[in-house]
């Protein structure tokens, strides 16, 4: 019983990141990236290219072609491609057709391009960057991207680029050069915000701590911050005396906490921290 509650509760946790996340690219690109016609890649911007030459709205256009792809994706696939990915593609659908139902846009929320374009890039670069941590995407160009690593042996990395950078080029020649060079701009920064989002909400404290006594320290990282450690024995090089080095890994909030705790029992302890945004294993990330 305890077990299955276990699995629901995990299961409730991880839809509830996965719909916080896709509503942020859904504000991102319904309130900044649709006005402003910036097309720096993805379903999204291609929508805004076809919306300029075609009477029918970008909401509408992103709710065709993630249906029309998500049928691609079956069909090449099969059923197990992504429940995930099903997912956030049909809430990003309905979510900016509901939008431009509830909130129709005539323009532009601000007179500051750059502005905007700030919060077109780093609203659904946060949510697609929570997204790729919890091993789920956005569907759309990324079902392409498993059609091509699934039967072609192409650098699907360099493959999306090249799209995406097609989609912002096509943006200078569909509307003004100012749009277009924001859109290159875009597409440059999307993927640098991605990375750093990333690499900062898996970010890790990895401590060395050289002391006399590691038990105290042991207590508190098991019993208080609920951790594990290893301690093996070491000798110091130049007077030859004993010591213990205490090797954990802790998230931010217990860095503070052990770094403290050990300053004000053990001040002599020699303490290194380091960052690290890729620990695997239980406790941390591939082994909830």
């Amino acid at each position: 019983m305890y077990k299955n509650m276990g699995k629901v509760i995990r299961f409730v946790e991880e839809y509830s990141v996965l719909t916080v996340a896709t509503l942020v690219m859904v504000v991102g690109t319904y309130l900044f990236k649709f006005p402003n016609r910036f097309s720096f890649g993805g379903v999204t911007g291609l929508a805004v290219l076809l919306a300029a030459v075609m009477p029918v709205s970008p909401g509408t256009i992103t709710f065709i072609l993630n249906m029309a792809l998500l049928v691609v994706g079956f069909i090449f696939l099969g059923r197990g491609f992504g429940v995930k990915t099903v997912y956030v593609s049909l809430l990003t659908s309905v979510g900016l057709s509901v939008a431009e139902v509830l909130f129709p846009m005539d323009g532009p929320m601000t007179s500051q391009p750059v502005l905007e374009l700030v919060y077109a890039v780093v609203l659904p670069a946060f949510g697609s960057a929570i997204l790729f941590n919890v091993g789920a995407s956005s569907g759309g160009t990324d079902i392409i991207a498993m059609i091509l690593k699934k039967y072609t042996t192409l650098n699907i990395g360099a493959a999306l680029f090249c799209v995406d950078l097609g989609i912002a080029v096509a943006a200078c020649l569909i509307f003004d050069p100012q749009t277009g060079l924001f859109s290159l701009c875009g597409l440059l920064a999307k993927s640098l915000v991605v990375d750093d989002v990333i690499e900062r909400v898996n970010l890790c404290k990895y401590f060395t701590i050289i002391c006399n006594d590691p038990q105290p320290i042991c207590d508190f990282i098991m019993k208080d911050l609920k951790r594990s450690a290893t301690v093996y024995g070491a000798e110091g090089a130049y007077e030859h005396n004993r010591k213990s080095i205490i090797i954990t890994i802790m998230n931010r909030g217990q860095a503070v906490e052990l770094r403290n705790f050990i300053r004000t029992t053990q001040p002599s302890a020699f303490i290194a921290i380091t960052n690290s945004s890729e620990i695997i294993g239980k406790g941390f990330r591939g082994f909830n």
